[in-house]
């Protein structure tokens, strides 16, 4: 059984995702900590060398190995969605959980994060939430198409949203 999480960024996929695995004794990744310790750089420093198209293509690769493991609970970067290839391994990996959070919270989240310059550089020069509300819009349906359910964070610890995720599998038979 592979359980992914998906959603933008600082919706909680890392910190859930590993509670998730913890609780249901299985392995937990990261693909934006795969594709830096493939790289030998950050996501920051990929994307000065070679620009988003350079970290999209290294992410690619990365989703292309997903199906060769044989369970775990997988935090995907907030834009692997946007690439259509990716999209058909997500939808044939597992149970897709789309966490989800307002702006307001996102945008405190990303401010509060320390590695947040390195792990998450700017995708635009748009102002942060300016930004995040127009990456929201464009990926929204995306999340929405390949959701088998989805979880809202907005306000909640981490226990409570791996409560709610590992119940929802539960109900689910997954």
């Amino acid at each position: 059984m592979k359980i992914i999480l998906i959603g933008y960024r600082c919706t909680g996929k890392t910190s859930v995702g590993k509670r998730v695995a913890e609780r249901l004794g299985m392995p937990f990744c990261d693909t934006d900590d795969l594709i830096q310790s493939e790289a030998g750089m950050t996501i920051a420093e990929i994307v000065a060398a070679g620009g988003w198209e350079a970290f999209r293509a290294q992410e690619r690769t990365i989703m292309m190995t997903l199906p060769s493991l044989s369970e775990g609970v997988i935090a995907i970067g907030g834009g692997a969605v946007m690439d259509a290839a990716n999209r058909r391994v997500l939808k044939q990996l597992g149970s897709c959980v789309w966490l989800t959070a307002d702006v307001r919270t996102i945008v405190e989240r990303m401010r509060a994060d320390q590695g947040s310059g390195a792990k998450r550089p700017p995708l635009s020069r748009d102002g942060l939430e300016q930004e995040t509300i127009a990456i929201l819009r464009e990926r929204t349906p995306l999340y929405e198409a390949l959701a088998d359910f989805a979880v809202a964070t907005t306000g909640k610890q981490i226990d409570a949203i791996a409560d709610e995720v590992c119940g929802v599998l539960a109900r689910q038979g997954t």
